[in-house]
């Protein structure tokens, strides 16, 4: 029994993490929700999730990480920065934030075996938030496809933007679609999960999502090819599905990924680049350089950075982009060391969808989802800690017990 409930801490504490992620500004929802009342329930997520995980480990062992421990020198750029003050108090609470959020990492390292445990809570844990977008539109279809985010689904019981939505959808579908390959997962289930999951996705029109799980799902599947069957029929089931539908429905799946915007428009990445040459070209000193302003909210001059190296660069500086540069570098390279099995593949696609999304999204030096799915692929590259072989039976002589004795 102390094994369960050691189970449901450490899965509880996982959702939290991954609640804490979802973030406080969004969409505008069917019931007005003071942003200072969900920034203070995804703090509290994080609290909760950092006493769970210690009540579960409270010999406080923990399992050696590169990943956690990179993640942890990340903490110091990001204090050096944010006591300074540049960017308010705020900074300093994010930091603080960052530190509960790693020091939570490291207590539940001590579960991580390589196996899919942890999978199968973040699959669960991001379905659960895709549903709730899902009775978002249900409940006030005009809220979840507003106007003013281009009609594209948003969050309306909860402040989700369209790139969230997409990005959980995205990971949940992978993960699924990997699991259903290997009968982990059956058919009635993965259905379930991959349908309307890829219904919510072509709803967000998030390019950059889509682009993410396709890719990541070819790596993936790829470093499966040689050892499964299953992979294999897959692969070539989807390059033929592929083809025909680029052929038959070329002018719509154009039309989808355009959104109305011009060739020029697209090209300049929806204006992002304006902003990421205007943040490289800003003047800083030398400790602003190497150390950034503080951990903010992500902008520069009131427009979001919409890029995860930049904004890195912006608030941690160039040592915290040399950081997370080895943080994404160390986890492809174990990757691409393991054997190949199904816990290799989920680790391949996640790293390659976060190394992807990061060019126009942001998240990979805070406390974020992105963090949380590298953390999860960490998880899978572990090495299993090897069976002790039982010990040879010793066969104790049998004395000789004298006549006498025996009456």
């Amino acid at each position: 029994m102390a094994g369960d409930h050691t189970s449901k801490f450490v899965g509880t504490a996982w959702a939290l993490l991954a609640l804490n992620t979802l973030g406080s500004a969004g969409a505008k929802t069917v019931v007005p929700l003071p942003r200072s009342l969900i920034q203070m329930a995804t703090m509290g997520a994080l609290v909760a999730a950092f006493a769970l995980a210690l009540a579960a480990n409270l010999q406080l062992r923990i399992r050696p990480s590169a990943f956690v421990f990179l993640l942890t020198l990340l903490l110091v750029p990001s204090v050096i920065s944010s006591v300074h003050l540049e960017v308010g108090f705020g900074a300093l609470f994010r930091c603080a934030r960052l530190a509960l959020f790693v020091a939570t990492l490291w207590l539940l390292s001590r579960w991580w075996d390589g196996g899919l445990t942890f999978v199968r809570h973040h699959i669960r844990m991001y379905f659960a938030v895709l549903g709730l977008v899902a009775a978002g539109l249900v409940v006030s279809p005009g809220t979840a496809m507003p106007e003013y985010y281009g009609g594209r689904l948003v969050g309306a019981l909860w402040p989700l933007t369209p790139p969230q939505i997409g990005q959980y959808a995205a990971v949940v579908i992978g993960l699924t679609v990997l699991l259903a390959l290997n009968r982990r997962i059956s058919g009635v289930s993965a259905t379930v999960i991959i349908v309307p999951s890829l219904v919510l996705l072509a709803m967000t029109h998030t390019r950059t999502a889509t682009l993410g799980l396709i890719i990541g799902l070819v790596l993936a599947i790829g470093s499966l090819v040689l050892t499964s069957g299953a992979a294999r029929r897959f692969f070539a089931w989807a390059v033929l599905s592929a083809t025909v539908a680029a052929v038959v429905f070329g002018s719509a799946l154009r039309a989808w990924f355009l959104r109305g915007q011009s060739q020029q428009n697209l090209s300049n990445l929806t204006g992002r680049a304006k902003v990421w040459d205007a943040l490289l070209a800003a003047p800083r000193t030398t400790s602003e350089r190497l150390f950034g302003t503080g951990l903010g909210d992500k902008s520069f001059d009131g427009l979001p950075i919409d890029n995860s190296w930049l904004a890195v660069y912006d608030e941690q500086g160039l040592i915290g982009v040399t950081i997370v540069a080895a943080m994404v570098i160390v986890l492809g390279a174990v990757a691409l060391l393991r054997p190949p099995s199904l816990p290799r593949a989920c680790a391949i696609f996640l790293i390659s969808y976060c190394a992807l999304s990061s060019y126009t999204e942001v998240g990979l030096g805070d406390a974020s989802a992105y963090l949380l799915h590298l953390t999860l692929a960490a998880s899978l590259l572990v090495v299993p800690a090897p069976v002790p072989e039982p010990l040879p039976a010793v066969e104790v002589p049998r004395q000789r017990v004298p006549r006498w004795a025996r009456r």
